[in-house]
């Protein structure tokens, strides 16, 4: 039996369809999958403390909770239907649905993300998710894109919100609800922990894998260590070497262009900040072996990860997800389970680990709102309105992912030849 496949208009009427192909058209999508993935949904909903409410029918679905506010049905379970988890913020993206407390609602759906798809469907995940792309694999070639595809989106985006001292990870509170005025120092005191757990000082030779826009790297020469810091995106560089010089502190510390499997030398410390996730599960293994041969024995290195649960990790593994498309191309997020056993091979034990997920909830939290509130500025950077609600259903997803404890941020220090 053939399936009937429902046509495929394009949406120009809200999507820039040249900038944006997969937000502008609809999928195309048998009336199987489609119909499937309504019913899906339905099903989950029914028992989620949330309210799914459609378009042209009478009474949300759900328990009760935050609102789902679904203005076109049809084009969002087709979405679904054709994409799953892409569909569903693709269809945000298009303006398909909308919900007036979006972090609240992402946070049911991320607390029970295990359970949204039923079992039988879940073991047959492999045939019907999407498989990540092939260009977007980490090899030494290829990373280069995958990192300038958000890295290098504009220095002037990040600065509009981000504080001033333009760190992009979780900062460390000393209590909560965080306010905005405090996260510079949350994020000074998140870089002075890591150095602190790395032995930095006078005279250290630090290696730091993931420049960011030169925070660490300036914190870390003004205690009179020697840097060499390492990024794969220019606009970092340029930055982060002008903050450098007009702090006086260049001549401490250097700003490479640079794949960290490419960089050569000896260290007695290695930082690296919210790096890993960007590296692949495929090259885990490597990513940690040149940890290994950098470090000098007795060397320290801290990182700094964003993990999630190892079954909900070996699930999503292999499979293609709205952040790979939009936000990260090539990401992964570990388990601290990956991380040992990635390890295994090398002269490297972990000696200390602390998780500190609530502080990155009011992190994304702060960045969101300001996000929100210089929309306009956004805009006048040359950022469309599909631009602004894919960075906003990023961070408000991200944020929900950490509420709901589906992920967790650690600190993690790894001393070479030390047995925890």
């Amino acid at each position: 039996m053939t399936v009937p496949v429902v046509p495929a208009p394009v949406r120009t009427d809200r999507v820039d369809a040249a900038r944006w192909p997969d937000v502008a058209a609809l999928p195309k999508a048998s009336r199987l999958r489609t119909a499937a993935a309504e019913r899906i949904v339905r099903h989950a909903v029914r028992s989620l403390p949330l309210r799914l409410r459609l378009a042209g029918r009478s009474r949300p679905l759900g328990l009760g909770g935050p609102l789902l506010d679904v203005h076109d049905p049809e084009a969002f379970f087709r979405r679904i239907g054709a994409g799953g988890l892409i569909g569903f913020g693709e269809s945000y993206m298009a303006g398909e649905w909308d919900a007036p407390d979006l972090v609240a609602a992402l946070t049911v759906l991320a607390g029970n993300a295990g359970t949204l798809v039923p079992p039988q469907l879940q073991r047959l995940r492999a045939a019907w998710a999407p498989k990540q792309p092939a260009r977007h694999r980490n090899t030494a070639d290829a990373t280069r894109a995958n990192i300038s595809h958000h890295y290098d989106l504009s220095n002037e985006l990040f600065a509009l919100f981000l504080d001033e001292t333009l760190t992009y990870s979780s900062a460390l509170f000393r209590g909560f609800p965080a306010e905005a005025a405090l996260l510079p120092a949350a994020q000074r005191r998140k870089v002075d922990r890591l150095l602190d757990l790395a032995g930095v000082g006078e005279g250290t030779r630090l290696l730091e894998i993931g420049t960011g826009w030169g925070e660490l790297a300036l914190r870390a020469a003004a205690r009179g260590a020697r840097v060499v810091t390492v990024t794969l995106s220019e606009e970092q560089q340029r930055l982060a070497q002008r903050r450098l010089r007009e702090a006086g502190l260049e001549d401490r510390a250097t700003v490479l262009l640079r794949d960290y499997r490419k960089v050569a030398g000896v260290y007695d410390a290695v930082v690296s900040v919210e790096m890993i996730e960007a590296v692949g599960a495929e090259f885990w293994p490597e990513y940690f072996a040149t940890l290994d041969r950098l470090l000098v024995p007795g060397g320290r290195a801290a990182l700094q990860a964003i993990t999630m649960p190892h079954e909900r990790m070996l699930a999503s593994r292999d499979t293609h997800t709205w952040i790979q498309k939009y936000i990260f191309p090539g990401g992964q997020i570990p388990s601290v389970e990956a991380v040992e056993q990635s390890t295994r091979a090398t002269a490297l034990r972990t000696t200390r680990r602390d998780g500190f997920g609530a502080h990155y909830a009011e992190t994304l939290r702060l960045w969101r709102e300001r996000f929100t509130e210089r929309a306009e500025q956004v805009g006048e950077l040359g950022f469309d309105e599909t631009f602004r609600r894919m960075w906003t259903f990023y961070l408000a997803y991200s944020e929900a992912g950490f509420r709901s404890g589906y992920l967790d941020v650690q600190q993690i220090r790894l001393t070479k030849g030390e047995t925890a």
